[in-house]
């Protein structure tokens, strides 16, 4: 048998181009505040993960011309050998410090970071207990960490502690959970995970992605929300959302950081993260400490549209965050109004089975700092009419 048969035989996206509904790989002409260009129009962003506004901030563009100027556009090299540079370990520094954990460590993007920590700390005596939502990294480097895996119900403490009083006593146990879950905008319930891990010994990870610059009093994200930075072994994040750059970190004991940093094949196999992306990171985390604003601005946001969407008719399932999913639950209608919403101006993202399942088919639109009340007006509007013409509310 070919190994390419599954390849010839793929049809679902050329199918749903012939329909004139296929949304994914939308090219991008160009990018102007909250603005975006595709085939030439004009349409409104409310599908970034870019929370605090900072991608296009020239203090951040200049920061990354800064460091290219200095290093170069590239280390050309891994970490393990020549590509530790002197803004990788001014970076790590000031992390580690921001976050309250003894050491940081980068990684080139927020997917090998939980690859090369996960399938590092985890292995054959091991067990990986997950919270069935959390994100596709997570899942893909339990692959790899030749760990047995336990999935329970999400958000579903009574199903997590169900699932520890079966593990046998001679196994090492990490509970991994994402603290904001990336399509539906919840939060995980982390006061009750923490208060299970400590009474079955386990050691607990959470994936921030979607946390550190929005949550908590300093933006250090979903553990200092919930006050249990401190019971939290490792806490890892992307710089593509609320650092404006690419690339991610974990942070944890100084014990534990020099493991990872020794073995995690991600870090030792791959080049280290480029001069540019880290001097934006360090400009970003300068703005998330000193300009709190920015995040009071987007909870005033997200609260204001979780609300308008509401009131219209619309289902937004548990949401606590700048991510609102506007549930659709019929994938052609979700299409629908993606289409509606783009004609109309308005930059969203359908997510439809199988990344969902069926029933929970949605519009994912996330929000950020910058948005002024005209463009929430026009997003509300756009929502309300597509809305109305498609009979969904």
């Amino acid at each position: 048998m070919d190994v390419f048969k599954k390849c010839f035989e793929y049809t679902r996206a050329e199918d749903t181009k012939k329909t004139g509904l296929y949304p994914y790989f939308t090219e991008i002409g160009s990018v102007e505040g909250n603005y975006v260009w595709v085939d030439g129009k004009k349409l409104l962003m409310v599908g970034s993960n870019n929370y605090l506004g900072l991608f296009d901030d020239p203090a951040i563009k200049q920061a990354a011309i800064d460091a290219i100027k200095k290093y170069g556009s590239s280390t050309c090299g891994s970490r393990f050998l020549n590509g530790t540079y002197s803004l990788h370990v001014e970076t790590e520094e000031k992390l580690a410090k921001f976050m309250g954990k003894e050491e940081a460590l980068t990684f080139s993007t927020g997917y090998q970071t939980n690859v090369g920590v996960i399938s590092t700390i985890a292995g054959r005596n091991d067990i990986i207990v997950v919270d069935r939502m959390v994100h596709a990294s997570i899942m893909d480097a339990t692959r790899m960490s030749f760990a047995d895996v336990v999935k329970y119900k999400h958000n579903d403490m009574a199903d997590l502690e169900d699932k520890l009083t079966r593990i046998p006593e001679d196994k090492g146990i990490l509970i991994i959970v994402d603290g904001v879950f990336s399509m539906e905008g919840d939060m995980a319930n982390l006061p009750e995970v923490v208060r299970i891990a400590k009474k079955y010994n386990t050691r607990i990870m959470v994936d921030d992605a979607h946390g550190v610059g929005v949550l908590g009093k300093l933006g250090r994200g979903t553990c200092e929300h919930f006050n249990v930075l401190d019971d939290v072994d490792l806490i890892m994040t992307t710089f593509s959302k609320s650092f404006a750059s690419l690339g991610g970190f974990v942070v944890g004991s100084k014990t534990i950081m020099q493991y990872i940093k020794h073995t995690a094949r991600s870090l030792i196999f791959s080049a280290s993260i480029t001069p540019p992306a880290l001097g934006s990171v360090l400009k970003a985390l300068e703005i998330i400490q000193s300009e709190p604003k920015r995040r009071e601005r987007l909870w005033e946001i997200t609260h204001t549209v979780n609300r308008e969407l509401t009131n219209m008719g619309y289902h937004t399932g548990n949401t606590e965050t700048p991510i609102i999913p506007v549930f659709i639950r019929d994938d052609e209608k979700t299409f629908k109004l993606w289409h509606f919403l783009r004609d109309f101006g308005i930059f969203t993202n359908p997510v439809v089975s199988p990344a969902v399942p069926p029933e929970d088919a949605l519009i994912r639109t996330s929000f950020t700092a910058t948005h002024t009340d005209e463009q929430l007006e026009f997003i509300l509007d756009g929502f309300r009419k597509g809305g109305k013409a498609l009979g969904i509310i």
